[in-house]
């Protein structure tokens, strides 16, 4: 069995950008995964809440960044507009053409480590492959967050938002939305410029909305108040996204509190006067209770509790569906391709349950090396981002060729392999864009 250097599981933002660096030195990568496939799978109308600037995949060169692929499109990708997700998304299909090997559309279903110290690689149609390390670049769909009291209801009357590729199967119904953020709060605008009557029940007792963005060339004074980074403006954000190996020296208690609390639950700016529209916002909420309503038992009972601690008693609703749109949960128990023992034996960040990683965004189990979100416990905010994606790769790939101990080989170059199951843009994922 040939054994590749590294073998991504993932094609996302982080995959493709840790394949395009590990590609640019000449190791031999092999890439798995449906391309951009979470993005692929957003509701159509929704946009892009970073910056454009700050929503680059890595390559080493910086040839590929995401105003060239602007550029090709007769698109100027300006700061303080947002861009549509479907854009992002052909964005990365544009990026995995030029930058990375052929993209391998086959879903891996287990890795597993062999005493050689390589790793055993299965995919859906059951064939196996080598590699001398792997890198998890998951993406955020394992990692999904429902509230425990929903679950029982899953998938027929509660999902996850990011279970919808289309909201407008909803037009005509009532739709509760749970959570205060992004995801939550747009949900609930295109539930109701689709003709849903959507409504949104949220902890906390108040909308949070990120403010304009300032100019981005601005005087010295206003530039030292609140620089802007690519998770938004402030001295605080500029830590997170510049110096992430700093946070990973914080003790664990530490990281833990700031992953759970930083960049918190809030709207984009842009959102808000479309969120006006929303019908019924229900804040300080909680739901304490969930099960089967209405004649059929084709609806959702919820019950409601107050959260400000003031003893008001809890309210009920009825509902057709009820959308979780409640974050993401990075842990290791959700990793189903590592088999139970490896997970159980991996340091983890305290209590956590997320991964450990080192400095070069490698696991405690040697040649395992994790990006995305997984990591973001070990490395803070910046990995919830695309933004991170650099930071990740250039270290990423060091540590590999650290692991692999070998000598330089001649730059791969794309496309050196094609998968006729997957095409990008009309031609198959691994042949390159002419011009």
């Amino acid at each position: 069995m040939h054994d590749d250097d590294l073998l991504i599981v993932g094609s996302g933002p982080y995959g493709l950008s840790v394949a395009a660096h590990a590609a640019a030195r000449g190791l031999q990568v092999r890439v798995h995964g449906r391309l951009m496939s979470s993005w692929r799978d957003m509701p159509p109308g929704m946009l892009l809440k970073s910056e454009p600037w700050a929503s680059d995949l890595s390559d080493p060169s910086g040839a590929y960044r995401l105003t060239a692929y602007a550029a090709t499109r007769g698109v100027r990708a300006e700061h303080g507009v947002p861009l549509p997700v479907g854009f992002f998304t052909a964005y990365g299909e544009w990026f995995a053409r030029h930058a990375v090997p052929a993209v391998d559309p086959r879903t891996v279903t287990a890795v597993r480590p062999r005493p050689d110290g390589g790793f055993a690689v299965t995919t859906e149609d059951g064939e196996v492959t080598g590699a001398r390390t792997v890198a998890l670049a998951l993406g955020v769909m394992p990692f999904t967050d429902v509230p425990a009291v929903l679950r029982p209801l899953m998938p027929h009357l509660a999902t996850h938002s990011s279970d919808h590729a289309d909201l407008t199967a909803f037009a005509g119904r009532d739709v509760t939305v749970l959570g205060a953020g992004q995801a939550a709060l747009e949900t609930a605008a295109l539930l109701t410029e689709f003709g849903a009557h959507a409504r949104v029940v949220a902890r906390s007792g108040q909308l949070v909305w990120n403010t304009v963005p300032p100019a981005l060339r601005r005087g010295p004074w206003e530039t030292a108040l609140a620089p802007h980074t690519g998770l938004g403006c402030g001295w605080r954000n500029m830590l997170y996204a510049r110096t992430p190996g700093i946070f990973r020296r914080l003790p664990d208690t530490t990281r833990e509190r700031l992953f759970d609390t930083a960049l918190g639950p809030a709207g984009a700016w842009w959102l808000r006067p479309r969120f006006d529209a929303v019908p019924d916002v229900r804040l300080g909420k909680a739901v304490v209770a969930a099960a089967p309503g209405g004649p059929r038992g084709d609806r959702v009972r919820l019950t409601l509790a107050d959260t400000s601690g003031q003893g008001a008693p809890t309210t009920e609703v009825v509902t057709d569906h009820v959308i979780a749109a409640t974050g993401f949960a990075p842990r290791l128990d959700r990793v189903d391709v590592l088999p139970e023992d490896v997970r159980a034996a991996l340091r983890t960040v305290g209590a956590s349950g997320a991964p450990e990683v080192s400095g070069h965004f490698e696991s405690s189990h040697p040649g395992l090396f994790l990006a995305g979100l997984l990591t973001a416990p070990s490395y803070g905010p910046a990995m919830r981002f695309v933004y991170g994606a650099a930071h990740t790769a250039e270290r990423l790939v060091r540590g590999v060729e650290r692991r692999l101990g070998a000598a330089r080989r001649p730059v791969a170059l794309p496309g050196a392999r094609t998968w006729p199951a997957d095409t990008v843009g009309g031609r198959p994922a691994g042949v390159r864009a002419r011009g």
